[in-house]
């Protein structure tokens, strides 16, 4: 059977390449599309945007599948409901199905649009059950982990366990993705593990953690992970840097340093090593010397730390992450005295922010001096808890605004508003490395900031450089 995947980008990099690069994969649909093939089934992936949402119809029409699947966040749904609504207007025939975070927390906002199923939670199983069941010519019932439309009615079934084996699954499907990627020789991503061990009142995971029983934070095998990383080498032969995705490798030191040990020999076997980065959680009381240690050993570039705030207080009361700013610090420094480099991620506009909790996050990741810094304006997912929160306190007086996600300030909190958190976000660059960096690299990453926030210079700033690369 031919099944269409449907994701979409609003901040895209072109029309026509609407991905800058490998990072930018979903992981889900591609596990998804890589089951489905071993299982003797076509796909293939498109990715509309509001400036082309043509091309929908033209694959559809090009394809034909039975089956289109769509994968969506909160902020992208309103425009995956509009494509659903067309597709089902003009092909009433096809069966509509829609997954993804926002479809997990919020099935039945799914159902009320054009969509025939949700997929709530994994998909790869129930995905492959609604498939069979479709190209067997049944109506499709009884599929765990799908809320289904039936003669009028919504069949809810129930949720399967968390998937525990991640060995078994094939590797994902990274081929759907290279017509719609722009730079084809950046830097993948390897999925290392699912669920985290944290309770951030700004993510999902807590509430996607409740969704099923069984473990919810799962690790591959060191050995598997290795595994799809030559044949990520196989493919691309001078690939020099692979981005290791989880939560936190500081979950299972011990896993760590195992797969530290394997990556150090993989390197030596290689003729052009690979270098690589990850994310890791602070927690107190910790020690990571040896993990620092073996990361560097096995080719180790960086690391990513979480100080999200440097008010103790937010973090403890609002963020519920428990950490010191001397835990920071301290961790910050020994990664470099093992020659990591580090890049901090901070959020701001939280919930109760005020300026004065601002400064204590310029100072710390002041102290820090970070290679490079992410900063993200907080943005009140549905489903989590701060989204609840700012609807209690009367943050929320209409619908959430959208577009620019986590770069643009979209609630005035009480002494801290949306200008004066915009204007932080704009000087970050100057706020943090003041003194420490050149003037005009710092006025470069400020002059940077006000384009990617800003549409039309955006735009602007993506033509220029393709003419000038051409």
């Amino acid at each position: 059977m031919r099944i269409l995947f449907v994701h979409s980008e609003d901040d895209h990099y072109s029309v026509e390449k609407p991905l800058e690069g490998h990072e930018r994969m979903q992981f889900g649909i591609s596990y998804i599309s890589a089951l489905l093939k071993g299982k003797g089934h076509e796909t293939r992936l498109v990715i509309p945007t509001r400036l082309n949402v043509e091309i929908l119809e033209e694959h559809v029409r090009d394809f034909d599948p039975a089956l289109v699947c769509f994968t969506s966040v909160y902020t992208e749904f309103a425009f995956m409901s509009e494509l659903a609504a067309g597709l089902k207007k003009s092909h009433p025939e096809l069966y509509l199905l829609v997954g993804g975070p926002h479809a997990s927390l919020k099935p039945e906002d799914c159902l009320a649009s054009a969509f025939d199923a949700v997929c709530t939670g994994e998909g790869e199983l129930a995905t492959l059950e609604l498939v069979s069941q479709l190209e067997a010519g049944a109506s499709p019932a009884g599929i765990a982990n799908m809320w289904i439309k039936r003669d009028g009615e919504v069949e809810k079934n129930p949720q399967r366990p968390f998937f525990e084996d991640l060995d078994s699954l094939p590797f994902p499907d990274r081929e759907m993705w290279l017509p719609w990627i722009s730079n084809q020789y950046s830097r993948p991503s390897v999925l290392m593990g699912r669920g985290c061990p944290f309770q951030c009142t700004y993510c999902c995971n807590h509430a996607l953690a409740r969704l099923a029983t069984g473990k919810y934070v799962r690790l591959r095998s060191p050995e598997n992970i290795v595994e799809e990383i030559l044949d990520l080498k196989a493919t691309y032969p001078y690939m020099t840097e692979v981005y290791l995705e989880v939560e936190t490798m500081g979950f299972n030191q011990e896993w760590a340093i195992e797969l530290c040990g394997l990556l150090e020999r993989m390197n030596a076997d290689l003729e052009i090593p690979i270098e690589f980065g990850s994310n890791l959680r602070i927690t107190p009381h910790t020690e990571y010397d040896d993990l620092f240690a073996a990361l560097k050993k096995c080719g180790f570039r960086f690391v990513n730390i979480g100080l999200e705030s440097g008010s103790e207080r937010l973090r403890r009361e609002v963020l519920k992450r428990n950490y010191s700013n001397e835990d920071i610090v301290r961790a910050v420094r020994k990664a470099k005295e093992h020659g990591l480099d580090v890049g901090i991620y901070n959020l701001i506009g939280i919930p109760g922010e005020t300026r004065r909790d601002f400064r204590e996050t310029i100072k710390v990741t002041r102290a820090c001096q970070p290679g490079w810094f992410l900063l993200s304006v907080f943005f009140p997912y549905p489903g989590t808890v701060l989204h609840t929160v700012c609807e209690e306190s009367g943050l929320l007086d209409g619908p959430i605004e959208q577009g620019y996600e986590r770069r643009k300030p979209i609630i005035d909190h009480p002494g801290f508003s949306k200008r004066q958190i915009g204007r932080r976000y704009t000087w970050s660059h100057f706020l943090f490395y003041a003194g420490h960096r050149p003037v005009r690299e710092i006025a470069r990453q400020v002059a940077l900031t006000k384009i990617y926030t800003n549409p039309r210079l955006l735009g602007w700033y993506r033509t220029l450089n393709k003419n000038a690369a051409r």
